[in-house]
């Protein structure tokens, strides 16, 4: 009887041994990972850091997802066709993609953890010396970025492999950007790529007239310039704010500030 006990004892603790292991490993290596899902049934993924995910619309009534921290619920209603969806790194912008299928079965499903390949050492030191050059112009690229992050709809937000937001100051002090317009400047975000960082810089008109924005009016040290808008309106009209990217080389936009604070009006004149 005992012995009989014990080999049911050692079975069940084979059984519990395979649960507890039953997990598929997928490496992001920049290439799409497919993602199979069963009507009916939830799919865990599980990655090394918190990310948000991009469902597209067409597929929202039937796919339900759960993000919390760095795990991933996906529990389909419906059958799906091929879909990718977009897993982006809360902190660092980066982009996982999966390819995801929906079908009707009962096959159980195992949960899935999304390991990030690391380059080699050597490869990764030469990477950050000389970044590859793309084929657009990286502070057109940076640009792009960064207004897609602040407007464009998660899913549409296209992957820049080397790309990292850094952090602003809350104090940094953007007075002198525009001295001589009645505008407070405020620094929304930033990202790096390479030697370039873009600053995303919220503008809003203080005075009772429209003004025409123009780079060559900044005063600071910038490799490139773009507005959101090219005028303001009025203060407390809707059209009274709009966002600046502002790219810098070397180093951010607190080194490019080239101006001390703008003087109150009357003190430069002499008496």
């Amino acid at each position: 009887m005992n012995k009989r006990l014990l080999i049911l004892a050692l079975a069940g603790t084979s059984v519990w041994c395979a649960s507890t292991e039953a997990l598929e490993i997928k490496h992001w290596d920049r290439l799409p990972l497919a993602v199979p899902l069963v009507v009916g049934q939830e799919r865990i993924l599980m990655l090394d850091e918190d990310v948000r995910v991009g469902v597209p619309n067409s597929i929202g009534a039937k796919l339900r997802v759960q993000s919390v921290g760095s795990t991933v619920y996906l529990l389909a209603s419906d059958a799906i066709p091929p879909t990718r969806l977009q897993l982006q790194s809360v902190k660092s912008g980066d982009m996982v993609l999966i390819d995801i299928e929906a079908l009707a079965g009962t096959a159980a499903l195992e949960p899935i953890k999304i390991v990030a390949d690391a380059k080699a050492p050597e490869a990764e030191g030469a990477a950050e010396a000389t970044p590859a050059v793309p084929a657009t112009p990286i502070p057109v690229v940076l640009t792009r970025y960064a207004a897609q992050n602040l407007y464009a709809p998660l899913r549409t937000v296209a992957p820049l492999p080397g790309v990292h937001r850094v952090p602003v100051g809350g104090s940094l002090d953007l007075s002198p950007l525009l001295p001589t317009e009645h505008i407070t400047a405020k620094a929304l975000a930033a990202w790096r790529l390479g030697d370039y960082w873009v600053t995303a810089v919220k503008l809003v008109n203080q005075g009772p007239g429209e003004v025409l924005l123009d780079p060559r009016h900044l005063q600071a040290t910038l490799f490139a310039a773009t507005f959101q808008h090219n005028s303001l309106g009025r203060s407390g009209t809707p059209e009274d704010t709009t966002v600046a990217y502002l790219v810098t080389r070397g180093g951010g936009l607190k080194q490019a500030l080239q101006l001390p604070p703008p003087k109150p009006e009357g003190t430069d004149h002499e008496s």
